[in-house]
């Protein structure tokens, strides 16, 4: 006969207690990181907006000075504009054009994964080493973007160096860089079930048809993801602005500041003018409108959002 030893409820309690300690050890180094690394100095930039701080200097409260300064700074709602500006024109073409290229590459051809991996490569270059390469195609003098401008016949622009088209030339950069969007749209394109569009095939659907009623409102949930992401992302341009056009020439951000994005405000006060609790107050609002576009979007779902098991 076999006998099995059934532990006392005091011994499985030291069992559970001792099984929860190991598991605070094991996770105890990333939540000391979480505290010092992000929610201290989250916590510490609360405490900024209200102080006066030049890092060097010691920290003198403000009280509501700097909310005031905010209100009546126009460089600020300059910023604020051109961020706005570029998120409306960048985000819905960086996901038309990875939408495109997604059902593109969805298609079952030769080599395809070699052509996927191309069309992604762009989107793992470093940055700065992109904005280069676009300084050079939309130079005024001699850009490859101003040959194909004339062979067309139309006359030389001057791109970053012009206020009215220096935000549509980041947007066009922006779309460079569909290759994250374009992988997820892809996953949700391998995702649509197959005899939905055997069945629509049958009854005498076409091409645009199955597009139409199949597989756009299934990649709804998709698009809705990229969109936030997208948004999101938008919101925080900064490198290829910084390296394009910041230098003495175009003054504080571009040509009669017309590339003046937030967080490129953001850190001119707090690194070139050590404002440190000015921008620690431009970080919360950009946060809060972060967040504000984020629930708008969520909100909005509802209403053209299709999940396949529950409906909208």
């Amino acid at each position: 006969m076999k006998s099995t030893a059934i532990a006392s409820p005091g011994a499985r309690s030291h069992l559970l207690r001792q099984e929860r300690i190991d598991a605070y050890l094991c996770l105890a180094p990333w939540i000391i990181g979480q505290i010092v690394f992000i929610v201290g100095p989250i916590l510490f930039s609360l405490v900024l907006t209200v102080t006066q701080w030049s890092i060097l200097s010691p920290m003198q409260f403000v009280g509501l000075g700097n909310f005031d300064t905010l209100i009546h700074d126009h460089l600020f709602f300059i910023s604020l504009y051109n961020t706005a500006y570029y998120t409306l024109v960048a985000v819905p073409l960086q996901l038309f054009i990875a939408l495109v290229v997604a059902l593109a590459v969805n298609l079952p051809l030769r080599g395809i994964d070699a052509i996927r991996t191309i069309y992604y490569m762009p989107s793992v270059t470093p940055q700065v080493a992109n904005i280069i390469l676009w300084l050079w195609i939309f130079n005024p003098d001699f850009g490859l973007a101003n040959l194909l401008v004339q062979a067309f016949g139309g006359q030389p622009l001057l791109w970053f160096n012009d206020p009215q088209l220096s935000k549509l030339t980041f947007a066009i950069i922006s779309a460079w860089g569909f290759g994250q969007a374009m992988i997820i749209f892809l996953a949700g394109l391998q995702g649509v079930p197959q005899a939905l569009y055997e069945v629509a095939r049958i009854d005498g659907a076409g091409t645009w048809a199955l597009f139409r009623h199949i597989t756009l409102p299934l990649l709804t949930p998709v698009i809705f993801f990229n969109l936030i992401i997208g948004i999101i992302g938008s919101f925080q341009v900064f490198t290829a602005v910084f390296v394009a056009t910041d230098s003495s020439s175009f003054g504080l951000g571009g040509p009669a500041n017309s590339t003046l994005f937030l967080v490129l405000y953001l850190y001119k006060q707090g690194f070139s003018y050590f404002r440190m609790g000015y921008a620690s107050l431009i970080a919360w609002v950009l946060f809060l409108v972060i967040l504000a576009f984020t629930i708008l979007q969520f909100r909005l779902a509802r209403n053209w959002v299709y999940y396949e098991e529950g409906g909208n």
